[in-house]
């Protein structure tokens, strides 16, 4: 089985959504977590649009990276989700043996309407559960190898 961290900012959004698709998708080969750089609150959009589809992330919690990092977790696979095109600052993982960076929007900074952010949240979900299932095909291999 292959720990995989998501990372973002806050752990509101992105790394919620990609660690609940790889728990949801992979978890016979897989166990996700995710974490923030900073201590963030559940992005109530990205609550809404995961419930859509089946998939209730309301009660998780947000962690910080440097917690997992204080207590020694270690991780085959550290998934950058942050938007570092746009100038976030993404944690690093110094102890990871595959590092990805998924660029990805953040909800948080989505301007418009409510129907218009929800439809935005909406395509950065799929987006993510896009890459997720691309993560699993391209390490499910690996991860039966060290079973």
């Amino acid at each position: 089985m292959l720990k995989v961290l998501f990372v973002c900012v806050h752990n509101s959004a992105r790394s919620q959504m990609a660690e609940a698709f790889l728990n949801r998708l992979g978890g016979e080969y897989f166990e996700a977590e995710s974490a923030g750089l900073e201590e963030g609150v559940l992005n109530p959009m990205v609550v809404r649009v995961m419930d859509e589809i089946g998939i209730d992330i309301s009660k998780n919690k947000t962690d910080s990276v440097f917690d997992f990092y204080r207590k020694g977790k270690a991780f085959s696979i550290v998934v950058k989700v942050c938007d570092e095109m746009s100038g976030q600052r993404c944690p690093i993982f110094p102890s990871a043996l595959h590092t990805l960076n998924w660029n990805i929007e953040d909800p948080a900074d989505f301007k418009g309407t409510e129907e218009e952010k929800l439809q935005e949240t909406r395509r950065v979900r799929d987006e993510i559960k896009g890459r997720v299932e691309q993560l699993i095909s391209d390490y499910k291999e690996y991860s039966t190898s060290r079973k």
